[in-house]
């Protein structure tokens, strides 16, 4: 079994990218991603309705650091410490060295290549720090744009289960996609 230990944390760097920690000044941005219903229109969670939600959100990703549960980053970029996204490690399985990716961005940021380089920070992450064998992604079916985002990055389709999560009264599809560390182009 892996043994997981994001201390001390680490920043994340490309050409145009610092994925830094995220921090409690990153609340409104935080609160702009989780309350918006378009941003979170394929993430069967709840709308951050008060800062006070986000502030929630914030503890609960630091909280998930500092027990090596998961880890989170905040999307910059360099020379900006605005966050405009956040990507993070979910869902450890470090009894069969596997973990889940899960990222957001600000609307007014898609479409420019932000979260395919900022995909690339952390799969070399999981793949070189923490040791992962295999990563996965877990969409909904119609997000089209996560889906070809994942494509990009060199993950493959796994599965698509039918109506396996139930979410504000519907059944959602899930897609799982995955990339082996063999096969990660980094």
């Amino acid at each position: 079994m892996l043994e997981i230990n994001f201390h001390p944390f680490k920043n994340l760097e490309s050409k145009r990218l610092l994925l830094r920690r995220v921090i409690e000044t990153d609340v409104d941005e935080i609160f702009e991603l989780r309350s918006n219903p378009e941003t979170m229109k394929f993430i069967p969670r709840p709308l951050a309705k008060t800062k006070e939600d986000a502030l929630i959100h914030l503890k609960t990703i630091d909280e998930n650091i500092e027990n090596n549960k998961g880890i989170n980053w905040a999307i910059t970029l360099k020379g900006n410490p605005k966050l405009i996204g956040i990507i993070g490690h979910y869902r450890l399985q470090p009894e069969n060295h596997r973990c889940e990716i899960g990222y957001m961005i600000l609307p007014q940021y898609n479409g420019q290549g932000i979260v395919t380089e900022a995909i690339q920070l952390i799969l070399e992450y999981g793949f070189d720090d923490l040791q992962m064998h295999s990563i996965e992604a877990v969409i909904d079916p119609e997000n089209k744009a996560s889906e070809r985002v994942l494509q990009k990055n060199g993950f493959v389709k796994e599965a698509h289960i039918l109506e396996n999560e139930l979410w504000d009264g519907k059944f959602w599809d899930t897609v799982i996609y995955s990339i082996l560390k063999r096969n990660f182009k980094g």
